[in-house]
Parts: structure tokens; sequence; C-alpha cells
């Protein structure tokens, strides 16, 4: 067989040492590989010319986003055999040989892939100045992503707007959707918190408002938003006003950096921690002690991941979340003991980001052509691949989220703790004698 799909096939099995995990087509009509292994559509030989300038993740995203290189079927699929190939064989981008670099290049030569560098695909790139977490830095990676458009969230998420982990609590009810599972997540913020009327809450990093509101309307709190993103913040305001909620709901836009916060009973931070930086966390974390009055609460939603890779790898940075820095649980645990608050305990919601982030997945493919529509494809296709690549992390345990409860102790160790956390967890409610579905009572909320 002389066709490109075979060429490229033997040429990967050499250097890779094994057969590769996939099936190829390529442009001209041939096919290669397994028959019953995920087919790789080779679109154009500009594929090729762009891993030969750019080779690793981030070629064969950029190839994936132009449209140069596709999958035919699922998507989830292709990428989890992939990546069970390269754990199982323990397959690694191969260091060449001088003689290996010569057979690939010729090789590249005669499929007519060798050329000019392509340019990039048109889906907007993170394009990022100044030292590393320093606020004008930090207010562009911010904007790069949460600034993409208030149309397009609201296009892909249910519609409280919450852009975070979950809580899924009935697999049994077929009637039970994304939309509840965050307003279960948002009441299990909010019980943890003990909020009652008039508590003040800090919502640092609040997205689209999603827990200011239902911290407001549900449990009476006094709820001062921080957002940087001048996108979120117009959105929020507009809520906020849209309800009613003026008298209990405050946003402000602006750094946590900058915040003169004190006194508050509770802070709450949901996945906003991975944005501000390995050597930021300390001060972070400082911030949130100084944050609350002696005995308030602070809970911290937040993923994790493995030191070898804290950003999330060269995609996520480049076209999705720059500068972002994730550690393993336990590091963030200990960097809240140093500010002097006393965690109270953790709640792992990995699986529950599986089902979140699928649930975000078969919105943008049942709204394909809007997303194309509103933001082009290639931008779309960022988002597929981040939305299939993120479920899969979370599924095989690359990456984790957590909730963290902590409390600030009082100059004698008290905590405002007593009692069980059980009430945390009576969602749905239960029927009184007059048939009425009643909340669950909250009184004891206590340790974990």
């Amino acid at each position: 067989m002389s066709g490109a799909a075979h060429r490229l096939t033997d040429a990967l099995g050499q250097l890779l040492g094994a057969p590769p995990p996939v099936r190829l087509r390529a442009w001209d009509g041939s096919t290669a590989g397994p028959v019953d292994a995920p087919l790789v559509v080779l679109r154009s030989r500009r594929a090729l010319r762009r891993l030969l300038w750019q080779p690793g993740e981030l070629g064969l995203a950029q190839a994936y986003l132009a449209g140069e290189v596709d999958v035919e079927g699922d998507l989830t699929e292709a990428l989890r055999t992939l990546w069970r190939a390269g754990r199982e064989q323990g397959l690694r981008p191969p260091r060449l040989t001088a003689a290996q670099r010569l057979r690939a290049a010729a090789l590249l030569l005669r499929l007519g892939a060798v050329g000019p560098r392509p340019r990039p695909p048109a889906a907007p790139y993170a394009r990022l100045d100044g030292a590393l977490h320093s606020r004008t830095r930090d207010r562009a990676a911010i904007s790069h992503h949460y600034d993409l458009g208030n149309d397009f969230y609201a296009l892909l998420l249910d519609p409280s707007m919450a852009y975070s982990c979950a809580y899924w609590t009935r697999d049994d009810d077929p009637g039970y959707g994304l939309a509840d599972a965050q307003r279960d997540k948002l009441e299990l913020v909010c019980r943890k918190l003990a909020l009652t009327p008039g508590a003040r809450l800090l919502d640092i990093g609040c997205g689209w408002g999603a827990l200011a509101l239902h911290a407001a309307a549900e449990h009476g709190a006094r709820v001062t938003a921080v957002t940087l993103s001048t996108e979120q913040a117009a959105a929020v305001r507009g809520r906020v006003r849209e309800r009613g909620l003026e008298h209990l709901v405050e946003v402000r836009r602006c750094d946590y950096r900058d915040l003169d916060a004190a006194g508050y009973d509770a802070v709450s931070t949901i996945e906003m921690g991975e944005h501000v930086g390995d050597a930021e966390y300390p001060g972070f974390a400082a911030t949130l002690h100084r944050a609350l009055r002696p005995g308030g609460r602070l809970l911290v939603q937040q993923m994790s991941r493995g030191a070898y890779e804290p950003g999330g790898g060269a995609f996520i940075g480049t076209y999705i979340a720059p500068d972002m820095h994730m550690r393993p649980l336990g590091g963030t645990v200990s960097l809240l003991e140093d500010a002097g608050l006393e965690v109270r305990g953790t709640e792992s919601l990995r699986e529950h980001y599986v089902r979140t982030v699928r649930e975000w997945h078969r919105t943008l493919e049942s709204r394909w052509e809007a997303f194309v529509a509103l933001a082009g494809e290639p931008t779309a296709r960022v988002w597929r691949l981040y939305l299939v690549g993120g479920a899969l992390s979370f599924e095989e345990g690359r990456m984790g989220v957590d909730q963290i409860l902590a409390v600030r102790p009082g100059p004698v160790g008290e905590s405002g703790v007593t009692g069980t956390p059980g009430a945390w967890y009576a969602f749905g409610g239960r029927t009184g004698e007059d048939g009425t579905e009643e909340r669950a009572e909250e009184s004891g909320v206590g340790a974990v």
C-alpha cells in the first residue's frame, strides 16, 4: 500500500515502538490502522505541516480547531483510547535520532507537508503581558476566559448561570437535571456556611451571581459579590435588579488583593482559587482569614491536580484559562491552615464534575449551530475539545475538585461549629402533616 495513511501509520509505528492506537484516513482517501479503533481523519496536509512547526499537544489541538484533523464518531471515546494507550504502552513523544529526523523529513516532503508555518486557527487565544499574576496580567487572563460574552455562557449554562461543579443528589429521578443539581450545590454551600437572615457573606469570584442570588433570595444573607470580569459584573448587577435584591446584594468589580474586607460571617470562593497562582496563594489565604470574623466560616470549592502539570497543559493555557495553577488537595489545606484557618472537613466532588461537564458538552452539541453563529466554528471547537477533555480528566482522576470547609477560630479556639452535618444533605425537603414539602431543619450545622 502506498497511500498517505499507510505511510504515516508505518512511520508512527516505527517511532512509537508500537502500533498507533487509532485508525487514520488521509486526504487522499487512503485508510490504515486497526479496523475497530477510533477513526482520525486528516483532512489536509496542512495538519502535518502544523505539527512539524508545533509538535505536541498544542500543534495537534490547533489542527483540530482549524478543521484539518477531525474524529469521525465519538470524540470522547477517541481521546479515552489515546490516553489509555499512552498509559498502558508508555507512549511518549519520541526523541528522534538524526537518522530518524531525516527519514521523517523525507516522508513529509514526499507527502507535500513541508512548507511555511500555517496561520493559527481563528479562535481567540490568550495574549498576556507583564509579570505573572500581576494585577494587570490577572485582569487580562480573567477577561480572556470570562468576557467571551454573557450570551455565550447563557447558551451553555443552566438558568442560574452557575459555572462550577454541580452536586447531583438524585440518580434515580429522570426529571432531575443540571439546573436541579446546581441548585443543590448552591444550597449545600449555604448550609455549610450556616447562613441565616442578615448574615454577611463575601463571595470572591462570584461568576454570574448564582451563589450570591441564592444566598440572598433563599437565606436572606447580605452578600458582597466580587469579580474581576467586566461582563460578569454587568450581568450580576442586571440580575440583582431583575430580582429586586439591591438591598441584599452589592456587586464589586475588583481584585481580591484590593479588598479591605473584615468582619464577615462567611466567605465563599467557588473555583476561583485556581486563578490565584502558586506564589500568591498564601496571600490569598491570608485575605480569606482577614475577611472573616472570629467564628466565621469559609467554603472553598477548588479544582486539584498533581504537581506534574499544575496548569492543565498547553491547550488549556493557550485557549481557555491562562496562568492557572492547581495543586493536590492537601497542599491547599496546608496553605489555609498556615493562614490561621481551621479546616473542619473536605468533600470530593470529582464524579459530580464528570456529570456536570458532560451536561455542558451535551448542551454544546445540541445547540452547535447557535454556538457557531455566535462565536465562530473554531471557538466552538475549542469548547468541544475543552469539555470532552475536561470530563475525561475528572473521570480518570487526573483532576479533582473539592469543597473545603474552614473556620476562623476565636481567641481561645471557639469555632461556633456544633452538632452534626446531617442536615446539610437533606435535599428535596420532606412532607409535612398537611402534605406540603418542608425544608430540612438546619439547626445542627457541625463538624465533618
